[in-house]
């Protein structure tokens, strides 16, 4: 049974760390992006609602401007909110909390956090995630491909291409700066470098790549591992890659490879209809997940966060 004075704001310092880890890592609905480490690289500050003795934690990324504090979610992080499940009590209990401390909150929880029903003043905007279960045999999955797809497939065979594993982050963040219509800050470039290279050096990381008959890198995806998801968590394409349809290629020669494992593919969205066909196009359904979104700004400051996404 809930109890009211059981729910406290932690500052970051005073967080205990192996509690917090031991919450989120055991949670049924554990999410790397809310792991202390991971948190501490994408977060440009971080503090947390804790109920009891670490038995449900949220954590709370946070940024000041003018002297207000404001939820905001980190780069490269897909759901954050409570952990673990929390019953529909406590779930309401941690968003009115968060609404009695925060002016503005522009969050996404993950796909176990249901939107309260008793805060009329809260947007929750319901997002699409795409998943493809992967224990079961290769046929089966591919049986599971659209026709596009499939089609895609065949071209990207006829090209020579070449699927390789183990691509070196140097090379990668490289051609993913190269490659990107909207280019990386420095800050977040960083950011991304930093969690590939925890992550291969952990063990759970991992970049796949396509390579042209000309041996140019067209194609790669960086994949995290974490617990029974493998999450297809960055990626680029060249102009050339593109052409050749080295992504559709990729991803088959991934799915081949990974088929037959209890794991799940986790593709990170999207709310794109063109990343999304891509995504459906190799059987993954979606799953909802929401943006939690509040703006109680004094009246001029509110037009500064009027069109935050």
């Amino acid at each position: 049974m809930y109890k009211k004075e059981q729910l406290k704001y932690v500052e970051y310092s005073n967080i205990d760390y192996k509690k917090w880890d031991r919450c989120v890592e055991e949670a049924p609905n554990s999410r790397i992006y809310a792991t202390s480490w991971y948190l501490d690289r994408m977060a440009v500050n971080w503090d947390a609602l804790v109920y009891g003795d670490y038995e449900f934690v949220m954590p709370l990324p946070f940024k000041r401007k003018y002297g207000i504090s404001y939820l905001y979610q980190p780069p490269f992080s897909q759901q954050l909110g409570i952990f673990p499940i929390p019953t529909d009590e406590l779930s309401e209990a941690f968003f009115h909390e968060v609404i009695c401390r925060f002016r503005y909150c522009d969050v996404q929880l993950n796909s176990f956090n249901l939107p309260a029903k008793n805060e009329p003043l809260v947007q929750f905007l319901p997002r699409k995630n795409y998943l493809l279960h992967l224990d079961t045999d290769y046929e089966n999955i591919l049986a599971g491909y659209s026709k596009n797809t499939h089609r895609n497939i065949a071209k990207g065979n006829n090209n020579r291409l070449n699927f390789v594993e183990g691509i070196q982050t140097e090379e990668f963040l490289t051609f993913k700066q190269k490659n990107l219509v909207a280019k990386l800050s420095k800050i977040d470039f960083q950011k991304l470098k930093s969690i590939i290279a925890y992550s291969q050096y952990k063990g759970f990381g991992e970049i796949a790549g396509v390579y042209s008959p000309g041996n140019n890198l067209c194609a790669a995806v960086f994949f995290c591992r974490w617990k029974d998801r493998i999450i297809y968590m960055n990626a680029a394409s060249s102009q050339e890659g593109k052409e050749m349809r080295a992504m559709f290629f990729l991803m088959d020669h991934f799915l081949q490879a990974s088929a037959g494992k209890n794991l799940t593919l986790d593709f990170e969205g999207s709310m794109l209809p063109g990343v999304a066909r891509f995504f459906e196009g190799f059987g993954a359904t979606p799953e909802t997940y929401y943006r939690m979104k509040f703006n109680r700004l004094p009246v001029p400051f509110r037009w500064l966060k009027k069109d935050a996404r």
